[in-house]
């Protein structure tokens, strides 16, 4: 392969530096022959984003004959340095309601108790993913957006920092398992020195703050890449490490994925930015040949209901047979908290006996469900909601028959599923954006509305990650979404539960300025169900009104 300018610049430069690489620009090429360069005798250390990728480049770095060339992922350093050896045992993750049983969270009131418990377990994550030594250094605060939920969080802050401190003493004295998260934060505090002479830190917009110290503790070389404008896990406590150093910045500006049409929307999305005074740090070229035959056709949606909506409408329509999902269907049933759709359904069908989830079974109903999720953030486990509210007692039938017809590799399926935060690295010849992504007029209102900033930034580069999955054909998304009607009866959505797109599509048309019979029309639905929606979602107060035209 012909190395460009870009690249040469970077293999001959021996500083720190940024490599800002955009999407398909080859930047494991670009590290590749920069390790080439490097004399034999020199330990070069690339840390990979995860297993999977840290896998591919062994490989790569293997074949072409770097044998001085170890590759990592943080997690699999700090397993070495704190757990090997140690009387440490881990765990993926805890429930809710095993932080409530194992730090005995009892406020004589158990709904209280479980969402005490989420938003410990949430600071738990803040603190081990951050650069801080201590908790009392962080204000969770700073990190719970919804009002209801900051309200509650800041009603009982001391009751929440104090079982997030007994939990993470718990952990360290080895009383219970540990998490990835906490011997990755301890490994951090322990100041390790890595005896590599160069460190190639990848992805670095969605390092942890905890790692990038420890890299930039490091008296090595150090080489951070990655691309600004693809972080898209700050809901996880990430940080774009790529902005958080003095290093010198060098670009790889020309994407070999896909042709200079694609590169124009990645560029005008990105162009977005400039409203909130951030600029696109480059401007994207597209070299790639942008022909030739689709093998790979694949739907991307912003959230889990779109996805499923979308894969349960081409499926019905007989628009496509054997069907693909990232990280497989079933990882899409099941909300981080680990409860399922069918526990969210009995829930939804007053039937918690048949419940197996033990959060799910302490919840009276769905609306004490959903002020929980309200009170605490949990996104997964509203996704789970949304869905079932969508199909209620028709989802089971749904999801056996896209079970069915799911197929073992993407080569097989006619169509691949996914959300983008899971198909983050892969790359289809033709790709289909679903209209639950951020728009620039939805953004400009954002703006005005005094939104979090770093929210909406991440919803554009949400949006700019999936279209640039594209590698021939990118199908943008309809200006208005089609709504679903009932084939048997004809009618669209009146008396059916209100979805999370619902809820934001009635909101951006209640700021448009129309008014009830108007949004009911647009919508499906009845005026009457409009103004109670309205009046739930605080749009407007229960004793207002809005003329219905």
């Amino acid at each position: 392969m012909k190395l460009t300018d870009e690249q040469y610049a970077i293999l001959g430069t021996n500083d720190n530096i940024v490599i800002n690489a955009v999407a398909g620009s080859g930047k494991t090429t670009t590290l590749i022959e920069y390790a080439h360069t490097r004399l034999s005798k020199k330990r070069i250390l690339y840390l990979a984003f995860n297993k999977s990728v840290k896998m591919e480049a062994a490989q790569k770095f293997s074949a072409a004959g770097l044998q001085n060339v170890t590759v990592e992922t943080a997690h699999s350093l700090a397993f070495d340095h704190i757990v090997k050896g140690s009387n440490y045992t881990i765990t993926p993750g805890y429930k809710t309601y095993e932080w409530v049983d194992m730090l005995q969270i009892d406020t004589g009131e158990r709904h209280s108790d479980y969402m005490i418990a989420s938003h410990v377990g949430r600071f738990i994550s803040y603190f081990c993913n951050s650069t801080a030594a201590r908790v009392q250094e962080l204000r969770y605060l700073d990190v719970v957006s919804d009002p209801r939920a900051k309200q509650f969080a800041e009603n009982f802050y001391n009751v929440i920092e104090h079982y997030t401190r007994l939990a993470l003493a718990k952990m360290d004295k080895a009383a219970i398992a540990i998490t990835h998260d906490f011997y990755l934060k301890k490994f951090q505090l322990s100041r390790p020195v890595l005896p590599y002479d160069y460190i190639l830190f990848d992805e670095g917009q969605d390092a942890s703050g905890a790692m990038l110290d420890v890299f930039l503790q490091q008296p090595a070389t150090r080489i951070i890449v990655g691309d600004v404008h693809q972080q898209i896990y700050g809901w996880r406590f990430a940080i774009n490490s790529l902005l958080k150093t003095d290093f010198p910045f060098y670009n790889l500006s020309k994407s070999f994925r896909f042709n200079q049409d694609i590169a124009a929307t990645a560029n005008k999305i990105l162009d977005w930015k400039r409203h909130l005074q951030q600029p696109p740090a480059i401007e994207v070229q597209g070299v790639g040949r942008g022909k030739g035959k689709i093998k790979t056709r694949a739907t991307l949606a912003r959230t889990n209901l779109s996805l499923l909506t979308s894969a349960i409408t081409q499926w019905q329509d007989k628009n496509i047979d054997k069907v693909y999902f990232e990280g497989r269907m079933s990882s899409y049933m099941f909300a981080d908290s680990g409860a399922s759709l069918y526990d969210v359904l009995n829930l939804y069908n007053g039937k918690p006996e048949m419940v197996r989830d033990k959060l799910i079974a302490g919840m009276k109903n769905m609306d004490e469900l959903e002020d929980y999720i309200e009170k605490t953030e949990e996104n997964g486990l509203n996704a789970i909601v949304d869905v079932v509210k969508e199909y209620g007692n028709d989802l089971p039938k749904y999801i056996a028959r896209l079970k069915e017809n799911e197929v073992e590799t993407k080569e097989e399926a006619d169509m691949i599923f996914s959300t983008v935060h899971r198909c983050k690295g892969m790359e289809y010849d033709e790709v289909t954006l679903l209209n639950d992504f951020i728009t620039e007029e939805k953004l400009k209102r954002y703006i005005g509305e005094k939104q979090d900033e770093d929210r909406l930034i991440e919803e554009i580069n949400i949006l700019y990650v999936a279209v640039t999955r594209a590698k021939i054909e990118l199908n943008m998304p309809a200006p208005k979404p089609v709504r679903r009607i009932d084939k048997k009866t004809g009618t669209g959505n009146k008396g059916k539960y209100w979805s999370a797109n619902d809820d934001q599509e009635l909101t951006d048309l209640f700021h448009a300025g129309l008014n009830t019979r108007q949004i009911a029309a647009q919508l499906e639905r009845s005026p009457g169900g409009v103004q109670m929606r309205l009046q739930k979602l605080g749009l407007m107060g229960a004793n207002d009104y809005l003329d219905y035209g």
